[in-house]
């Protein structure tokens, strides 16, 4: 047990950090920030990486104003 309560054979670095882009990419619907965060070169890199689908991710992109 880790000194924060969680259980480090199921909760890794890696999941911890998707984890966190995901939380931020449902927040936001900011697909660049987040692409930006994880430091991908690609954005398929990103929605690869978060597990969603590309038409649903530029449609909630497209609807954020920077």
């Amino acid at each position: 047990m880790s000194s924060i309560g969680l259980d480090p054979k199921r909760y890794g670095t890696h999941s911890m950090r998707r984890t966190k882009a995901a939380h931020i990419y449902k927040k936001t619907g900011n697909l660049r920030a987040v692409q930006l965060l994880l430091g991908h070169k690609k954005l398929e890199s990103t929605v690869q990486y978060l597990g969603i689908e590309v038409d649903d991710a530029l449609s909630i992109s497209e609807q954020v104003e920077l």
